[in-house]
């Protein structure tokens, strides 16, 4: 270790006054914008209006606003994030030991709340602009559980109702993640379920099913605007939610700043997009500006590889085909993924602003099994000391992956990542591989085609 190095601390906080006071929305400086999201009846684009039956007016404005750089935080919301930001920027100086690599790695770890995950930095602002309308309450979907437990306890905050609809798959195998959410007063429904039309066409269509993100969403749109004074909110995908992830990205920025770091290559897990969208989004605003560059992977499960092996089109964000249509990377929204898929991320389309920067080149992505994963998960908990969420470790595998290689050739490159929570709630897929019965699925062309054949004619 030389000099230069041993000025780093293996933790970066930044001070109270230092953290971001402003939401960056990297869409202000594409010179191609993402594609609007469309009616799906007229297929001409979404308005206010029509948005604002579904979600909270405040979160239409962001939704649609695709040239404002910037967005003021609330200072209720600054507030809330003091109780657990900043997140601290990790110099993994074990992990490079261990792998004897010349790169320097860094995580930027946000696992530090009851949420175990990122989820929180949308959930409180999502839940503190329906209370500023002056809503009952909200509902939404979640998969692997994260997104449903941070919206509950904003929702507990704020004292707003919260009606979680999980998928049953994880529902199942994720008993006390969801019982987490109950404690924070939500009501968890396992998705498709008999409360919803949509559930119910969904189980007659497809007996048996453990469920998929796009069946959640369709039932939870259903419940919120079935009854008044409910509106319904996302944890992923949608721009707004990548507005505000973006206080990941510039925390990080800052805390690379204060000690003269820069990074050369920024990896993210890929699902719907918060997490990736977030912590690239300030690095991305550079690059597209003509300021810096920077080599930026997304990272998905073979399983669920809309990235790597989808169409780039429009499609519905969700398998009952009640939401606005949205252009981006899709395998359909019908696809299903296998019972056997433990490693989360398991949408079936990706982030409007993700997809088309990655349509234009400036983002890379690729795929990874998750039996894989898991064993770059272990490998992490026993060397950085941290249990990783199996989301999360989709991007350690990358890492060390981009860290070996600078072990061969000898390049001393500054890698950062997200680890985006704790894996605490997921010691049954950790069972699984433990003992050796987890298993890999990539979908063959063949299987893939299906969700394709139902992509809508735009």
């Amino acid at each position: 270790m030389n000099n230069e190095t041993k000025k780093i601390p293996y933790k970066i906080y930044l001070e109270e006054h230092e953290m971001p006071t402003q939401y960056y929305n990297v869409r202000a400086d594409m010179k191609k914008k993402p594609a609007p999201l469309l009616n799906p009846g007229t297929l001409e684009p979404m308005t206010f209006d029509e948005l604002r039956s579904v979600f909270c007016d405040e979160l239409v404005k962001q939704e649609l606003d695709d040239t404002t750089a910037y967005f003021d935080i609330p200072q209720e919301i600054q507030d809330f994030y003091k109780m657990y930001r900043p997140a601290p920027l990790v110099r993994a100086y074990c992990l490079e030991e261990r792998l004897q690599t010349p790169a320097k790695i860094y995580y930027k770890f946000e696992g530090n709340n009851t949420s175990g995950s990122h989820k929180l930095n949308s959930a409180i602002a999502q839940a503190y602009y329906a209370k500023q309308q002056g809503l009952k309450g909200v509902t939404t979907e979640t998969g692997a559980g994260q997104w449903g437990t941070a919206l509950s306890m904003a929702c507990a905050y704020l004292g707003l109702d919260c009606d979680v609809y999980m998928v049953k798959v994880s529902y199942e195998q994720k008993p006390f993640r969801r019982e987490v959410m109950r404690t924070y007063g939500a009501k968890v429904t396992p998705s498709p379920s008999e409360t919803t039309a949509i559930g119910r066409k969904i189980l007659a269509d497809h007996p048996g099913t453990t469920g998929s993100l796009g069946c959640a969403i369709s039932e939870a749109v259903e419940a919120a605007t079935s009854r008044e004074g409910y509106r319904y909110v996302l944890g992923s995908v949608l721009s707004q939610v990548l507005l505000h992830q973006s206080i990941i990205g510039l925390e990080t920025k800052a805390a690379m700043d204060k000690y003269g770091i820069t990074p050369d290559i920024i990896i993210g897990c890929a699902g719907g997009g918060s997490n990736l969208g977030g912590l690239i989004s300030p690095f991305m605003g550079e690059k597209l500006r003509g300021e810096k560059d920077y080599r930026f992977i997304a990272v998905e499960p073979a399983s669920c590889p809309s990235l790597t092996r989808g169409k780039y089109a429009y499609d519905f964000c969700d398998t009952g085909m009640v939401c606005p249509l949205s252009k981006m990377y899709t395998l359909g929204s019908g696809f299903i993924p296998s019972a056997n898929h433990a490693g989360g991320l398991r949408y079936h389309g990706m982030s409007s602003v993700l997809s088309e920067l990655y349509d234009q080149g400036l983002m890379e992505a690729r795929s990874v099994e998750q039996t894989e994963v898991f064993k770059a998960a272990e490998d992490f908990a026993r060397i950085e000391g941290i249990l990783p969420a199996p989301e999360s470790s989709h991007a350690i595998k990358a890492a060390m992956d981009e860290a070996l290689k600078c072990k061969e050739t000898g390049e001393e490159k500054t890698i950062l990542f997200g680890l985006t929570g704790t894996g605490y709630f997921d010691l049954k897929a950790y069972e699984q591989f433990n003992n050796g019965q987890m298993s890999d699925h990539i979908p063959t062309d063949e299987e893939l085609q299906v969700g394709f054949d139902g992509l809508p004619r735009v």
